[in-house]
């Protein structure tokens, strides 16, 4: 096994320190989900670096998904998962189980770790404080002659507004805001909201200097089945046509659309890393190479 010895840990540190200068005070929204969640070590490298993130002066702020925990969840209640284009269909009976297992396991539990590791979180759902307004969203389908067709996929929200107030609030308590992709409609309805789009929305809202997403994946794939056709940075303007050429498509799809409209609303950069690279966030903030793929307006 090699060490690293104490001149490489030292230049570790110096390559660092022009990051922390340049990102300190400022504001970087995380979408933590994938794999990251359900691997106990990387669960411990994720929010780990979530905290070290917040003692260095940076303000991170967390939106979380549970895809996998929520199918887990309706497999045991013998429901059916649906998606259409990456979101899940979402009826009644589902949306209780969306919200009882984000709300009240998984955000719970991230809450629980961070603190756990030496921070301060507070977890909360877009319904806190109106965090999040939203409205139904209608799912869609591109049939093969180009035609599209509006279709009812539930209640699948989208945000109509953000309401960021209480973020400040915690941050200016030092306190690490975590937050559950669930919000309530005109009429109280609960909906559903892709975690992607709610962390790119609330990135905009807060005037976040970075999104980073974490996903399953190298980050954008010229050719999915070679890791080595890493696409490093994507122009907003290509993306239509890498979705026209399936390189993008299915959970991508509204990953790629929350950092095309968080650089449009003035988020700074955008980021898609891997979550199953132990510190992947580390490795993106603070070191010069970076890793994933960049989106850039």
């Amino acid at each position: 096994m090699s060490t690293i010895s104490p001149g490489e840990k030292a230049a570790i540190l110096v390559e660092a320190l022009p990051y922390i200068k340049k990102f300190y005070g400022k504001t970087v929204v995380i979408k933590y989900g994938g794999h990251a969640m359900t691997d106990n070590e990387l669960k411990k490298a994720v929010l780990t670096d979530v905290v070290l993130m917040k003692y260095v002066g940076i303000n991170p702020v967390i939106v979380h998904g549970g895809g996998p925990e929520i199918s887990n969840m309706l497999k045991r209640l013998d429901i059916k998962s649906r998606f259409l284009n990456g979101l899940r269909i979402t009826d009644d009976e589902t949306m209780e189980i969306v919200e009882m297992t984000l709300v009240g396991k998984i955000n719970k539990e991230i809450v629980s770790l961070i603190n756990g590791f030496g921070g301060k979180a507070v977890g909360l759902s877009g319904k806190d404080a109106e965090l999040f307004q939203a409205r139904r969203k209608p799912g869609q389908i591109k049939h093969p002659n180009g035609t599209v067709a509006t279709v009812d996929i539930g209640l699948v929200g989208e945000i109509i507004k953000v309401n960021p107030q209480i973020i400040h609030t915690l941050i200016g308590e030092s306190y690490i805001p975590v937050v559950a992709p669930v919000a309530a409609g005109p009429t109280g309805e609960s909906y559903n909201i892709n975690a992607d789009h709610a962390a790119g929305e609330l990135a905009v809202a807060l005037k976040a200097e970075k999104l980073v997403i974490l996903t399953d994946t190298e980050g954008i794939l010229e050719n999915r089945e070679d890791k080595n056709s890493l696409i490093s940075v994507v122009n907003a303007g290509e993306i239509p046509e890498l979705i026209n050429r399936e390189i993008i498509d299915g959970g991508m799809i509204p990953k790629v659309e929350c950092c095309t409209c968080a650089l449009a609303g003035g988020v700074k950069t955008t980021h898609i890393l891997d979550g199953r690279v132990s510190h992947s966030i580390l490795l993106e903030v603070f070191t010069d190479k970076g890793i994933g793929t960049m989106v850039v307006q």
